[in-house]
C-alpha cells in the first residue's frame, strides 16, 4: 500500500509549473502536480504511456489536436498513449494528482507556447513527422 498527502507534498514555483514524482509504482508513478495562475504546460505526448489527471483544486483547460475542455475540482482526464495534450492553467492555484502508466515515460515535445525560448529537438521533430497529428 502506498499513502500520500497532497496537500502534505505540494510545492509551488512561480517560474515554472511543479510536477513532484511521489512514488513509481509497478509500470508508472505517481505524481502531484502544483501550477501557479496562467502557466502552461508544453504540448507532448507520452507514446508509450497512458497519462491520467485529477483536479484537487482550482482549475485551467486540456487541449488535444481535437478539443479544449475545461478542468475543474473533481474532474480528471486520460490521455492515452501518443496523445498530444497541452494544460493551462486559470486564475488561481491549482493541484492536480497525476498518474502515469505504460512501457516507457518519455515525452515527445510538439510545441510550449507558454516558454517564448523552446526549440523543439531534432528528435521530437522527427518522432512527429513519423507520427503526423492529427
Amino acid at each position: 500500500m502506498h499513502v500520500f498527502s497532497l496537500e502534505r507534498e505540494q510545492q509551488w514555483d512561480p517560474r515554472r509549473h511543479v510536477e513532484k514524482i511521489l512514488g513509481k509504482i509497478a509500470g508508472g508513478d505517481v505524481t502531484v502536480a502544483c501550477w501557479e495562475p496562467g502557466q502552461i504546460s508544453p504540448y507532448h505526448c507520452h507514446p508509450n504511456a497512458t497519462e491520467i489527471y485529477f483536479c484537487f483544486s482550482g482549475g485551467g483547460t486540456m487541449r488535444t489536436p481535437q478539443e479544449t475542455v475545461a478542468v475543474t475540482p473533481g474532474s480528471f482526464v486520460v490521455h492515452p498513449p501518443g496523445e498530444v495534450h497541452e494544460y493551462a492553467n486559470g486564475p488561481e492555484r491549482t493541484l492536480l494528482f497525476r498518474v502515469r502508466y505504460g512501457t516507457d515515460m518519455q515525452t515527445r515535445h510538439m510545441d510550449w507556447r507558454g516558454n517564448p525560448t523552446f526549440k523543439q529537438s531534432a528528435q521530437d521533430a522527427e518522432y512527429y513527422r513519423q507520427n503526423p497529428q492529427p
